[in-house]
Protein backbone atom coordinates (compact mmCIF):
# COMPACT_ATOMS: atom_id res chain seq x y z
CA UNK A 1 0.00 0.00 0.00
CA UNK A 2 1.28 3.21 -1.00
CA UNK A 3 2.53 5.19 2.31
CA UNK A 4 1.02 8.62 3.26
CA UNK A 5 3.85 10.88 4.38
CA UNK A 6 3.61 13.90 6.36
CA UNK A 7 6.00 16.56 7.30
CA UNK A 8 6.24 15.13 10.73
CA UNK A 9 7.49 12.20 8.74
CA UNK A 10 9.56 13.82 6.94
CA UNK A 11 11.40 16.19 9.46
CA UNK A 12 11.97 12.97 11.98
CA UNK A 13 13.89 11.25 9.58
CA UNK A 14 15.85 14.68 8.42
CA UNK A 15 17.02 14.92 12.38
CA UNK A 16 18.33 11.21 12.23
CA UNK A 17 21.47 10.80 13.42
CA UNK A 18 23.99 10.61 9.88
CA UNK A 19 25.64 7.54 10.82
CA UNK A 20 21.84 5.63 10.80
CA UNK A 21 20.00 7.56 7.97
CA UNK A 22 22.58 6.72 5.67
CA UNK A 23 22.07 3.05 6.40
CA UNK A 24 18.33 2.59 6.18
CA UNK A 25 18.62 4.98 2.72
CA UNK A 26 21.17 1.96 1.34
CA UNK A 27 18.94 -0.27 2.33
CA UNK A 28 16.26 1.28 0.64
CA UNK A 29 18.18 2.13 -2.60
CA UNK A 30 19.84 -1.44 -2.99
CA UNK A 31 16.22 -2.66 -2.45
CA UNK A 32 15.11 -0.78 -6.28
CA UNK A 33 18.25 -0.71 -8.09
CA UNK A 34 21.94 -1.44 -8.33
CA UNK A 35 24.33 1.39 -6.00
CA UNK A 36 26.60 0.78 -8.78
CA UNK A 37 24.92 2.28 -11.61
CA UNK A 38 24.40 5.75 -12.46
CA UNK A 39 21.80 7.28 -14.68
CA UNK A 40 23.62 10.30 -17.27
CA UNK A 41 21.51 12.84 -18.73
CA UNK A 42 22.61 16.11 -20.69
CA UNK A 43 21.06 19.59 -20.57
CA UNK A 44 20.98 22.23 -23.09
CA UNK A 45 19.62 25.50 -23.22
CA UNK A 46 17.29 26.06 -26.44
CA UNK A 47 16.47 29.76 -25.48
CA UNK A 48 18.11 31.59 -23.21
CA UNK A 49 17.37 34.41 -20.88
CA UNK A 50 14.49 37.19 -21.12
CA UNK A 51 12.12 34.97 -18.80
CA UNK A 52 9.21 36.95 -17.26
CA UNK A 53 9.27 35.19 -14.12
CA UNK A 54 10.80 36.48 -11.05
CA UNK A 55 12.29 33.44 -9.14
CA UNK A 56 15.05 34.67 -7.23
CA UNK A 57 17.63 32.10 -7.71
CA UNK A 58 17.66 32.62 -11.60
CA UNK A 59 20.00 34.18 -13.97
CA UNK A 60 17.55 33.86 -16.63
CA UNK A 61 15.15 36.17 -15.30
CA UNK A 62 14.61 39.60 -17.27
CA UNK A 63 14.08 41.88 -13.73
CA UNK A 64 17.80 40.83 -12.93
CA UNK A 65 21.05 42.52 -14.48
CA UNK A 66 23.57 39.12 -14.32
CA UNK A 67 25.30 39.57 -16.72
CA UNK A 68 23.79 36.69 -19.21
CA UNK A 69 23.72 36.76 -22.75
CA UNK A 70 20.34 36.59 -24.09
CA UNK A 71 19.82 33.84 -27.37
CA UNK A 72 16.92 33.23 -29.15
CA UNK A 73 15.71 29.56 -30.25
CA UNK A 74 18.60 27.94 -30.92
CA UNK A 75 18.34 26.04 -34.86
CA UNK A 76 17.41 22.17 -34.90
CA UNK A 77 20.35 21.40 -36.56
CA UNK A 78 22.72 23.06 -33.64
CA UNK A 79 20.65 21.43 -31.08
CA UNK A 80 20.66 17.83 -32.94
CA UNK A 81 24.96 18.71 -33.09
CA UNK A 82 24.51 18.92 -29.34
CA UNK A 83 22.68 15.59 -29.04
CA UNK A 84 24.85 13.79 -31.14
CA UNK A 85 28.21 14.54 -28.93
CA UNK A 86 26.06 14.26 -25.93
CA UNK A 87 25.40 10.41 -27.07
CA UNK A 88 28.53 9.78 -27.89
CA UNK A 89 29.87 10.64 -24.12
CA UNK A 90 27.41 8.26 -22.67
CA UNK A 91 24.01 10.40 -21.99
CA UNK A 92 21.20 8.18 -22.24
CA UNK A 93 18.85 11.12 -22.19
CA UNK A 94 19.00 14.83 -24.08
CA UNK A 95 17.34 17.39 -21.71
CA UNK A 96 16.85 20.73 -23.67
CA UNK A 97 15.36 23.92 -21.08
CA UNK A 98 13.84 27.30 -23.14
CA UNK A 99 13.68 30.19 -20.70
CA UNK A 100 9.91 30.93 -20.84
CA UNK A 101 7.15 31.26 -18.27
CA UNK A 102 5.14 29.14 -20.72
CA UNK A 103 5.55 27.88 -24.71
CA UNK A 104 3.51 29.27 -26.70
CA UNK A 105 1.29 27.45 -29.86
CA UNK A 106 3.12 28.28 -32.46
CA UNK A 107 6.27 26.76 -30.63
CA UNK A 108 4.98 23.68 -30.60
CA UNK A 109 5.77 22.24 -33.83
CA UNK A 110 9.36 23.43 -33.44
CA UNK A 111 9.33 21.76 -29.80
CA UNK A 112 7.46 18.35 -31.70
CA UNK A 113 10.14 18.50 -34.72
CA UNK A 114 13.27 18.62 -32.19
CA UNK A 115 11.79 15.23 -29.92
CA UNK A 116 11.27 13.53 -33.21
CA UNK A 117 14.60 14.02 -34.26
CA UNK A 118 16.08 13.26 -30.84
CA UNK A 119 14.27 10.09 -30.17
CA UNK A 120 15.34 8.85 -33.79
CA UNK A 121 19.04 8.79 -32.81
CA UNK A 122 17.76 6.05 -29.66
CA UNK A 123 18.18 8.91 -26.96
CA UNK A 124 15.38 9.76 -24.06
CA UNK A 125 14.26 13.10 -24.79
CA UNK A 126 13.57 15.59 -21.62
CA UNK A 127 11.94 19.21 -21.76
CA UNK A 128 11.28 21.87 -19.48
CA UNK A 129 9.52 25.19 -20.91
CA UNK A 130 7.50 26.98 -17.55
CA UNK A 131 3.94 25.68 -17.22
CA UNK A 132 1.67 23.65 -20.01
CA UNK A 133 -1.33 23.55 -21.13
CA UNK A 134 -3.57 20.20 -20.91
CA UNK A 135 -3.55 20.39 -25.03
CA UNK A 136 0.16 21.00 -25.19
CA UNK A 137 1.21 18.89 -22.81
CA UNK A 138 -0.81 16.52 -25.38
CA UNK A 139 0.90 17.30 -28.20
CA UNK A 140 4.22 16.62 -26.28
CA UNK A 141 3.66 13.39 -25.69
CA UNK A 142 2.46 12.12 -28.88
CA UNK A 143 5.51 13.36 -30.23
CA UNK A 144 7.67 10.99 -27.94
CA UNK A 145 8.63 13.28 -25.26
CA UNK A 146 9.76 10.94 -22.76
CA UNK A 147 10.01 13.39 -19.47
CA UNK A 148 9.07 16.92 -18.35
CA UNK A 149 10.91 18.68 -15.73
CA UNK A 150 9.09 21.46 -13.55
CA UNK A 151 10.29 21.52 -10.37
CA UNK A 152 8.27 22.94 -7.43
CA UNK A 153 11.46 24.10 -5.79
CA UNK A 154 10.63 24.94 -2.15
CA UNK A 155 7.99 24.06 -0.05
CA UNK A 156 4.22 25.18 -0.64
CA UNK A 157 4.68 27.38 2.56
CA UNK A 158 8.19 28.77 1.63
CA UNK A 159 7.06 29.67 -2.03
CA UNK A 160 6.17 32.84 -2.30
CA UNK A 161 9.61 33.91 -0.79
CA UNK A 162 11.29 32.88 -3.87
CA UNK A 163 8.63 33.45 -6.43
CA UNK A 164 5.46 35.73 -7.00
CA UNK A 165 4.77 35.58 -10.49
CA UNK A 166 3.42 31.80 -10.36
CA UNK A 167 1.75 30.37 -7.86
CA UNK A 168 2.25 26.68 -6.09
CA UNK A 169 -0.50 24.84 -7.63
CA UNK A 170 0.17 26.45 -11.06
CA UNK A 171 3.19 24.21 -10.49
CA UNK A 172 0.70 21.45 -9.40
CA UNK A 173 -1.30 21.84 -12.29
CA UNK A 174 1.36 21.46 -15.17
CA UNK A 175 2.51 18.24 -13.46
CA UNK A 176 -1.03 16.63 -13.56
CA UNK A 177 -1.32 17.62 -17.12
CA UNK A 178 2.28 15.76 -18.01
CA UNK A 179 0.99 12.89 -15.77
CA UNK A 180 -1.89 12.55 -17.55
CA UNK A 181 -1.01 12.96 -20.70
CA UNK A 182 1.49 9.82 -20.26
CA UNK A 183 4.78 11.62 -20.15
CA UNK A 184 7.21 10.60 -17.43
CA UNK A 185 7.64 13.71 -14.85
CA UNK A 186 10.80 15.18 -13.51
CA UNK A 187 10.34 17.39 -10.19
CA UNK A 188 12.78 18.35 -7.52
CA UNK A 189 13.51 21.00 -5.63
CA UNK A 190 16.38 23.54 -4.60
CA UNK A 191 18.45 23.58 -1.18
CA UNK A 192 19.90 26.74 0.11
CA UNK A 193 17.23 29.06 -1.03
CA UNK A 194 16.75 30.21 2.58
CA UNK A 195 14.35 27.58 3.64
CA UNK A 196 14.21 25.40 6.81
CA UNK A 197 14.16 22.17 7.45
CA UNK A 198 10.47 22.18 8.14
CA UNK A 199 10.55 23.60 4.36
CA UNK A 200 12.62 20.63 3.07
CA UNK A 201 10.77 18.15 4.55
CA UNK A 202 7.69 20.18 3.25
CA UNK A 203 9.02 19.72 -0.50
CA UNK A 204 9.58 16.30 -0.20
CA UNK A 205 6.23 15.41 1.16
CA UNK A 206 4.43 17.35 -1.42
CA UNK A 207 6.90 15.04 -4.04
CA UNK A 208 6.20 11.35 -2.04
CA UNK A 209 2.31 12.53 -2.02
CA UNK A 210 1.76 13.21 -5.26
CA UNK A 211 -0.87 10.72 -6.96
CA UNK A 212 2.11 8.66 -9.05
CA UNK A 213 5.70 10.24 -7.64
CA UNK A 214 7.89 11.71 -10.07
CA UNK A 215 10.00 9.05 -11.75
CA UNK A 216 12.81 11.47 -11.69
CA UNK A 217 14.05 14.05 -8.90
CA UNK A 218 16.60 16.30 -9.21
CA UNK A 219 18.21 17.81 -6.05
CA UNK A 220 19.78 21.11 -6.90
CA UNK A 221 22.49 22.68 -4.44
CA UNK A 222 22.10 26.59 -5.09
CA UNK A 223 24.56 28.26 -7.33
CA UNK A 224 24.92 31.98 -6.21
CA UNK A 225 24.62 33.76 -9.06
CA UNK A 226 25.43 37.56 -8.95
CA UNK A 227 22.70 40.52 -9.76
CA UNK A 228 20.16 37.66 -8.21
CA UNK A 229 18.47 38.68 -4.75
CA UNK A 230 19.83 34.89 -3.79
CA UNK A 231 23.47 35.74 -4.10
CA UNK A 232 24.27 36.82 -0.62
CA UNK A 233 22.51 33.36 0.73
CA UNK A 234 24.69 31.32 2.92
CA UNK A 235 26.04 27.81 1.63
CA UNK A 236 24.25 25.07 2.57
CA UNK A 237 26.05 22.66 4.78
CA UNK A 238 26.88 19.17 2.54
CA UNK A 239 25.91 17.11 5.69
CA UNK A 240 22.62 18.61 5.64
CA UNK A 241 22.40 18.57 1.38
CA UNK A 242 23.35 14.44 2.27
CA UNK A 243 20.82 14.10 4.40
CA UNK A 244 18.22 15.16 2.16
CA UNK A 245 19.11 13.10 -0.63
CA UNK A 246 19.33 10.04 1.78
CA UNK A 247 15.52 11.19 3.19
CA UNK A 248 14.45 11.59 -0.60
CA UNK A 249 15.67 7.95 -1.11
CA UNK A 250 13.66 6.67 1.96
CA UNK A 251 10.42 8.45 0.72
CA UNK A 252 10.73 7.92 -3.12
CA UNK A 253 12.15 4.79 -3.14
CA UNK A 254 11.83 3.35 -6.65
CA UNK A 255 12.74 6.81 -8.51
CA UNK A 256 16.12 8.22 -9.81
CA UNK A 257 17.17 10.58 -7.86
CA UNK A 258 19.81 12.98 -9.94
CA UNK A 259 22.89 15.35 -8.76
CA UNK A 260 22.08 18.75 -10.23
CA UNK A 261 22.60 22.03 -10.41
CA UNK A 262 25.76 23.19 -7.39
CA UNK A 263 27.65 19.59 -8.19
CA UNK A 264 30.37 21.60 -9.55
CA UNK A 265 31.08 23.22 -6.02
CA UNK A 266 30.71 19.86 -3.82
CA UNK A 267 33.50 17.88 -3.09
CA UNK A 268 34.24 14.48 -4.49
CA UNK A 269 33.92 13.45 -0.99
CA UNK A 270 30.49 15.02 -1.06
CA UNK A 271 29.50 13.89 -4.50
CA UNK A 272 30.89 10.24 -2.81
CA UNK A 273 27.95 10.32 0.34
CA UNK A 274 25.18 11.55 -2.07
CA UNK A 275 25.91 8.16 -4.23
CA UNK A 276 26.05 6.77 -1.04
CA UNK A 277 22.86 7.84 0.17
CA UNK A 278 21.04 7.10 -3.11
CA UNK A 279 21.17 9.58 -5.79
CA UNK A 280 21.68 7.97 -8.97
CA UNK A 281 21.46 10.15 -11.96
CA UNK A 282 23.45 13.11 -12.59
CA UNK A 283 23.91 15.77 -15.57
CA UNK A 284 26.61 15.26 -17.49
CA UNK A 285 28.81 18.24 -19.30
CA UNK A 286 29.95 21.19 -18.35
CA UNK A 287 27.26 23.85 -18.30
CA UNK A 288 23.72 23.47 -17.32
CA UNK A 289 21.84 26.30 -18.62
CA UNK A 290 23.36 28.94 -17.40
CA UNK A 291 25.78 27.84 -14.60
CA UNK A 292 28.71 25.59 -14.65
CA UNK A 293 29.04 21.86 -13.93
CA UNK A 294 31.76 19.41 -13.20
CA UNK A 295 33.50 18.84 -15.94
CA UNK A 296 33.36 15.69 -17.93
CA UNK A 297 37.14 14.36 -17.14
CA UNK A 298 36.35 15.12 -13.31
CA UNK A 299 33.28 12.86 -13.57
CA UNK A 300 35.07 9.72 -15.44
CA UNK A 301 38.16 10.14 -12.50
CA UNK A 302 35.55 9.98 -9.69
CA UNK A 303 33.48 7.44 -11.18
CA UNK A 304 36.64 5.49 -11.47
CA UNK A 305 37.81 6.01 -7.73
CA UNK A 306 34.35 4.78 -6.62
CA UNK A 307 33.64 2.25 -8.81
CA UNK A 308 30.53 3.08 -10.43
CA UNK A 309 29.33 2.84 -14.09
CA UNK A 310 26.82 4.13 -17.09
CA UNK A 311 23.27 3.07 -16.95
CA UNK A 312 22.97 1.07 -20.13
CA UNK A 313 20.25 3.19 -21.95
CA UNK A 314 17.97 0.67 -19.41
CA UNK A 315 14.47 1.18 -19.51
CA UNK A 316 13.78 -0.70 -16.17
CA UNK A 317 16.90 -0.53 -13.43
CA UNK A 318 14.98 -2.80 -11.58
CA UNK A 319 15.15 -5.71 -13.51
CA UNK A 320 18.90 -5.65 -13.90
CA UNK A 321 19.51 -5.76 -10.07
CA UNK A 322 21.75 -8.65 -9.47
CA UNK A 323 19.97 -10.93 -6.26
CA UNK A 324 23.39 -10.61 -4.23
CA UNK A 325 23.01 -7.16 -3.53
CA UNK A 326 19.35 -7.08 -2.46
CA UNK A 327 19.19 -6.83 1.51
CA UNK A 328 16.68 -9.25 3.12
CA UNK A 329 15.33 -6.81 4.86
CA UNK A 330 12.15 -4.62 4.34
CA UNK A 331 12.73 -1.36 3.82
CA UNK A 332 12.41 1.31 6.77
CA UNK A 333 8.71 2.48 7.06
CA UNK A 334 8.55 5.84 9.06
CA UNK A 335 5.44 5.45 10.83
CA UNK A 336 5.12 7.54 14.14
Amino acid sequence: MTKHWTIKHAETLLNEPFIELMFKAQQVHRKYFNPLVIQKSTLLSIKTGNCPEDCKYCAQSARYKTGLKTQGLMQIDEILINAHKAKANGSSRFCMGAAWKHPQDRDMPYLENIIKEIKAMGMETCMTLGHLSDSQAKRLAKAGLDFYNHNLDTSPEFYNKITTTRNYQQRLDTLNNVRNSGIKVCSGGILGLGETIKDRASLLVQLANLPKPPESIPINMLVKIKGTPLENNEIIEPFEFIKTIAVTRIMIPASHIRLSAGRNQMSEQTQAMCFMAGANSIFYGCKLLTTSNSAEDKDIILFLKLGLKLENNQKNNESSIPNEILPNEQFYDATL
